[in-house]
């Protein structure tokens, strides 16, 4: 079994222990962390070892520091989200550590995952559209239920504004994103 692989396998079985099920009774936690695989390879085929995990392991066991554990304002959200970052870089450090990567691709996906360098570094970048790619694809429908059409619309701006000039683009290709909505990836 190659080192990627046993990653996978040690961030699938943390993350097959979440609670939180889909309607056909999938751990949500695995879900996306295969969705987010699936977002991975068509938009970045050939990623790097530390890009594939990162994807992967974006939300291994985020289930673990519920959002209400923190304040359920801005402030709190931001600080809530920090922590997962931190909480995420170290378990797949400690993953990747396991399978056999070396430090410096370890630092790279926890630079990744802790978010160090958007806009900046290509891979940091890359884990960002990914993220919203898997989040347009298989979160936002089901987001967007029942939201103010205002607030539905900064989550829109604020999703477009981190990505890539590149991946909104394609974005714009891929989904059928309806106006006002679309204005915000072509800018």
């Amino acid at each position: 079994m190659t080192r990627l692989q046993t990653a996978f396998d040690a961030i699938d079985k943390a993350n097959s222990a979440d609670p939180h099920r889909d309607p056909q009774d999938r751990p949500e936690a695995l879900l996306y962390g295969q969705r987010m695989t699936a977002e991975q390879e068509a938009l970045y085929p050939d990623a790097s070892e530390p890009l594939r995990i990162a994807c992967r392991g974006q939300h291994v066991e985020r289930w673990q520091l519920p959002r209400d554990a923190y304040p359920m304002d801005r402030p709190g959200y931001l600080a809530w989200r920090t922590e997962q970052g931190r909480r995420h870089a170290a378990r797949v450090g400690g993953i990747m550590r396991d399978a056999g990567y070396g430090e410096d691709e370890v630092a790279a996906a926890e630079k990744m995952l802790t978010k160090q360098g958007i806009k900046r570094d290509p891979e940091v970048q890359a884990l960002e559209d990914v993220a919203c790619f898997t989040f347009i694809r298989w979160y936002m429908g089901p987001f967007a239920e029942g939201r103010d059409p205002d607030e539905l619309q900064r989550i829109v701006d604020k999703t477009a504004r981190k990505m890539s000039a590149e991946a909104r683009a394609r974005a714009l290709q891929e989904f059928a994103i309806p106006e006002p909505f679309a204005a915000a990836f072509r800018a």
